[in-house]
Order: C-alpha cells, then structure tokens, then sequence
C-alpha cells in the first residue's frame, strides 16, 4: 500500500503532498524534510529504492523516487508493493503530467494544484493503485475539463443576461414616462371635500 506522494525541488521545497494515512501537519513536514534529506545526497547513479526513514516507519517502508529535472517525485510504500510497479507508476504519473500540461515544469504543480490532485486520485486512491493505463487516465482529465468548461459558460450565462437587461434598461426611464403620458387614464377627481373628523387625543 502506498503511504504517502510527496514531490519537491531540488532545495527541499514540497510542490505536492499526499498521505494516505494520518500526520500531523508538524509530522508531515517533517517527514518531508527527512525525505528530502535521505533523497536529496544519494548519488544519481545508485538505486531509486530506499529505506524509509525513522519517522515514516523504518526497514518496514520503503521510499521510491524519480528524480526528473529540478523535481523528485517520491512514493512512501509498505512491503507489499513492488518496487518496479511503483517506479512504472511514477513514470505513468510523469507522463501523464506532461500530457496534460504539455511539457510540465515546477510552475505548473503550483498554479494548478488542483488538476495534480485530479490527475494523481485517477491513479492512485487510499494508497491503492487504480489506473496505469495513460490513454485511460488523459481521456478522464479531457472529459473533466470539458465538463469545467461547460460549467464556466453556465455561470457566465446570467452575467451576460444581467448586462443585456443593463443595456436594454439604460433607456427605459425615458420610455417610460412618454408610455404613462399616452395612456388614457379616467382623471381621478381632484375636488374632493373631507369631511372634517374629531382629531383623537
């Protein structure tokens, strides 16, 4: 099972995190400095698997990473899982990234963290593995930003009514005025006598 995606830069700065089990946000950070400690001296030509460190469960974790330009994408698992699954996942997740944001850099994990979010629950979900399959994965982020888009010309929808009325009323006081005075309305008379009433005290 997967326990935690964390990705960070080359000085340690978290572009995405996610723990599918419960920290403290104080432990959390931690824990990503610790893994950034762990991943950030090892040699580029050694292994990409490691030991997890003392604060996300010792020899019984399992860190993971890829190191890619300036970010390293790393996944926290437990015994189970199998070390090259997780490094195919992380290319899945890579590629998909750039897929969807054409050539992905650091910029685009923080201006749109909620499409990473988007992209990382198709493949993974309570730390299970749901989807590897790329094409799958891109066909449901076209189908959601189809369905934002339509969302967006909905709400524009009444805001483009509300200035249409704006434009078609800016004249009607005008109007309405010349309208009441060409209405043949019975003249109410304006004569009428009170009686004269006891005032109340």
């Amino acid at each position: 099972m997967i326990k935690a995606i964390v990705v960070f830069n080359n000085h340690g700065k978290p572009r995405l995190i996610k723990f599918f089990q419960h920290y403290n946000e104080d432990m959390q950070q931690q824990i990503v400095r610790e893994t950034f400690h762990l991943v950030s001296k090892r040699d580029e030509n050694v292994c990409n698997f490691l030991e997890g460190g003392s604060l996300i469960g010792g020899s019984d974790y399992k860190i993971i990473y890829r190191h890619y330009a300036t970010l390293y994408f790393v996944f926290c698992v437990d015994s189970s899982e199998s070390e090259l699954g997780i490094l195919d996942l992380i290319q899945v997740f890579v590629e998909t990234l750039d897929k969807a944001f054409e050539n992905v850099c650091e910029l685009d994990l923080i201006f749109h963290v909620d499409k990473v979010h988007y992209i990382l629950q198709e493949l993974v979900m309570g730390g299970m593995v749901l989807e590897t399959n790329m094409t799958e994965i891109v066909t449901r982020i076209e189908e959601q930003s189809k369905l934002e888009k339509s969302e967006a010309g909905l709400t524009a929808v009444p805001e483009r009514a509300a200035s249409a009325v704006k434009a078609g009323l800016a004249g009607a006081p005008a109007r309405v005025v010349s309208a009441a005075k060409n209405l043949d309305l019975p003249k109410l008379p304006s004569n009428i006598q009170l009686p004269n009433l006891p005032s109340f005290r």
